[in-house]
């Protein structure tokens, strides 16, 4: 048996059992208590849309093989990309660690037997290409998850800050109207909010709890009201004017997003236009044309 064929099918055997213990494996008890005790008194849903019977927590021996193949370096920035996309319950840490090395292994074993197959330098560098992809196929998942997890909560923030202004002109805190609006509002937005309400109702501060907020955000719009809100709360600016500030500057910010948006229409419609369009509409007009000419000169 060729060497490239027997090193598939250790790959493959080595990605089939950690394939296994990430789907099959069940959640474990001691988290999903510890959710549930989290979640009591709490209103639905709660960030990311975790609950008692959703959580997906994987313990015990794959977890460890898994972390064990992966550097620590990937790990932490998996993690990160994990905040950024709101730490979906179906997207456990554990889980996309292993995926990460199922794919390597399961992708590799197969260009490995397909360049045996058809050796070639082209057919070489396509199946390592397909394995770098594949090992990092769950972090461009999820940095794209969390690009459009910041889009919608740049969009609809302008929105919350008015439902927060209203609230606190009609006499109610800060902490009530941002807990009125996560109550009210729906969305990733709605979710920090949430969050930022429990992360205070455990003990931390409010700047604590704001500045966690916008770090798991991302979002820069949302990271300057954070920013305003704090130094409002330090120099005793009142702070309905402070939102209301903050509130007609991201209306303005959401308008010219909008128009530069719709800027970039004409230059992304030139490609299509120049590949698909234009050559079929020269070949209507052009083409008995040219034929006729051909014709003449024969």
């Amino acid at each position: 048996m060729p060497p490239l064929i027997i090193l598939a099918v250790v790959m493959l055997s080595l990605s089939l059992p950690l394939l296994g213990w990430a789907v099959l494996t069940r959640p474990n008890p001691a988290h999903l208590r510890s959710v549930a005790n989290l979640r009591l008194g709490m209103p639905d849903p709660l960030v990311g849309g975790l609950g008692p019977a959703q959580a997906r927590t994987r313990q015990g021996y794959g977890s460890r093989v898994a972390r064990t193949l992966t550097p620590g370096r990937s790990v932490r920035r998996l993690d990160r990309l994990l905040t950024r996309a709101g730490r979906p319950a179906a997207w456990p840490l554990d889980r996309l660690v292993a995926a990460k090395i199922v794919l390597f292994l399961g992708v590799g074993a197969l260009s490995l037997l397909f360049a045996s197959e058809y050796l070639s330098v082209l057919n070489v560098l396509a199946g390592v290409f397909a394995t770098v992809v594949g090992y990092f196929l769950p972090e461009l998942l999820l940095h794209s998850r969390g690009q459009e997890r910041a889009k919608a909560i740049r969009l609809s923030l302008a929105d919350t800050l008015d439902q927060m202004t209203v609230a606190v002109e009609a006499g109610l805190g800060l902490d009530s109207a941002m807990a009125r609006a996560a109550k009210n509002g729906t969305g990733p937005l709605a979710d920090e909010l949430s969050r930022t309400q429990q992360d205070m109702q455990v003990g931390r501060t409010r700047k604590q709890a704001y500045l966690a907020m916008a770090d798991r955000a991302g979002v820069p719009d949302l990271r300057r009201f954070v920013r305003a809100v704090i130094q409002a709360d330090v120099y005793g600016v009142p702070v309905a004017g402070v939102l209301r500030t903050q509130a007609s500057e991201m209306r303005i910010k959401r308008r010219q997003y909008a128009e530069e948006r719709a800027m970039q229409i004409p230059v992304k419609v030139v490609f299509p236009l120049m590949l698909c369009i234009l050559p079929v509409l020269f070949i209507v007009l052009l083409g008995p044309a040219v034929m006729d000419i051909v014709a003449a000169f024969k």
